[in-house]
Order: structure tokens, then C-alpha cells, then sequence
């Protein structure tokens, strides 16, 4: 039993900007490299879940048709959306007061950032997915999805359901087209 948790492609918006629920495409030839090389390493028959925006549905479709075993059980997944920042989606990170990111560091679990989803709420939607994946047992499971579900997924796999500072939140999340497996 495994699940894999593998990330978009680059997506099309100037670097440096928040987008976590902004539904963006992602690079057309990245998708396609990054679905060529998870397509060869990927458990044979795996159910594959995907978050719904568009740069992980774009990934779907294209690791589908070199795999089509993984279209036998694949589904889309709300739960496996990134975290919702609210009026900051769109926006350059460096553009966002300090203010208003301090308000989010200083409570990182229950603040709202830009109106948006907590870490606590967005914590437990992933565990759920996460709850039900392991439900399965003795299935492996690919999860299409963002680097924030990868993080909080790393957390839950070390039995942390929760946190209350952004100092335990994990720096370290696959690269864009990359996957971790857990």
C-alpha cells in the first residue's frame, strides 16, 4: 500500500505569485514531460484521484493516455484542491503587506488569510482524503495534486493531524511535475 502524491507542471502565472485555488493552466510541454516520467514509475492498476483546477486535470489526462490502467478507477477530488488564500489568489506574494502575512504566521493554524481557508480547515479536508485513502488497504493509491496537499499529506503520514506555528509546517514539497510517495 502506497500513495503517491504527484504535483502540476509550472504553472502559467508570473512567478512569485500567490494562486493556491486560482484555477491556472499549467505549461502544455512540462505536463506532457512530467506525465511521460510519472507514467514509468507509477504502481501498475493504482486508483488515481485529482484535484479538479485545471493544471492537475491537464496532468490526469495526459498520464491517462500512456496509462490507461490508472483511468480504470480515477475520480476527481475536491479535498485534493490547494489551499484557498482568498483576495490574495493572483497576487505577488512580495505585494501582500507584512501585515497581513504576520497576522497568518502569528496564527498560522485559525487565521484566514486573505479571507480565504485556514491551515486548520485546510488540514482537515486533506486528512480526510488522506483517511480515506487509508481505508484501502493493501491498494495503491496516486493522488494529481498541489505542493501544500503533498505537505500536509507528509503530516498526516507522521501522525500529525494538526499544527499551531508555521515553523512546523514542512518547507520541503515535490518540484512541479515531481511526485513523493508515501
Amino acid at each position: 500500500m502506497s500513495l503517491w502524491i504527484v504535483r502540476h507542471a509550472v504553472p502559467l502565472i508570473a512567478p512569485g505569485s500567490c494562486y493556491g485555488q486560482l484555477d491556472i493552466p499549467a505549461d502544455a510541454a512540462l505536463t506532457e514531460s512530467a506525465a511521460l516520467a510519472a507514467a514509468q514509475v507509477l504502481p501498475m492498476g493504482a486508483r488515481l484521484r485529482y484535484s479538479p483546477l485545471q493544471r492537475c486535470e491537464r496532468l490526469m489526462q495526459a498520464l491517462c493516455a500512456l496509462r490507461p490502467d490508472l483511468a480504470l478507477d480515477c475520480q476527481p477530488d475536491a479535498r485534493l484542491m490547494e489551499m484557498g488564500f482568498g483576495i490574495h489568489e493572483g497576487t505577488l506574494w512580495a505585494d501582500i503587506s507584512a501585515q497581513q502575512m504576520a497576522a497568518w504566521t502569528d496564527d498560522f493554524a485559525h487565521h484566514a488569510f486573505g479571507g480565504g481557508e485556514t491551515v486548520a480547515g485546510f488540514m482537515v479536508r486533506v486528512a480526510d482524503a488522506w483517511d480515506a485513502y487509508r481505508s484501502n488497504t493493501g491498494d495503491h493509491e496516486v493522488w494529481i495534486s498541489h505542493a501544500g496537499v503533498a505537505r500536509a499529506a507528509q503530516l498526516l503520514s507522521e501522525g500529525k493531524r494538526t499544527i499551531t506555528h508555521a515553523t512546523e509546517w514542512p518547507v520541503a514539497g515535490p518540484a512541479f511535475g515531481e511526485w513523493v510517495c508515501l
